[in-house]
């Protein structure tokens, strides 16, 4: 894994490993999926909001796990660059997807301009359960000391 190169950026920093936070952060990237999937019916630009964050959440959790956190400004970008460098090639397409949706999402939140279609929301909740199934993967693996790293 090449991390150097965000630790030396000051874009994240190190920190106690704390598996007992690890998992509610789980526990909450799961209720976050299941919201999402509640609320398309009624909101697909919440829903798709929800499964960001339920992505996010999982990021944030792949860090702790390795003994990481993000610094400064522009958290929720250097989660996704950490996650497309932990996770590595093979999934640099889901982390793409990652990537756009954090744009788009935040266009929602601040600029009020960016509709988002059922479609769209719906396989963004697809999107999310496909990258926090592989971040639970290394995370588990990390937590057995079953992890070799990427």
């Amino acid at each position: 894994m090449k991390l150097e190169g965000l630790e030396s950026l000051g874009l994240i920093e190190r920190v106690n490993t704390n598996f007992d936070k690890v998992n509610r952060a789980l526990e909450r990237v799961g209720k976050d999926l299941t919201t999402a999937r509640t609320i398309l019916k009624i909101d697909e630009e919440w829903a798709y909001t929800i499964s960001y964050h339920a992505m996010l959440r999982a990021g944030r959790a792949l860090m702790l796990s390795l003994g990481y956190r993000p610094k400064g400004k522009d958290q929720h970008k250097t989660v996704v660059e950490f996650c497309s460098k932990v996770l590595g090639e093979e999934y640099r397409m889901l982390i793409n997807k990652f990537h756009r949706m954090r744009q788009k999402r935040h266009k929602f939140v601040y600029e009020f301009d960016s509709p988002i279609s059922k479609s769209e929301a719906d396989q963004s909740i697809k999107n999310a359960k496909k990258l926090i199934d592989a971040i639970y993967e290394i995370i588990k693996g990390k937590e057995s000391g079953l992890f070799k790293g990427k």
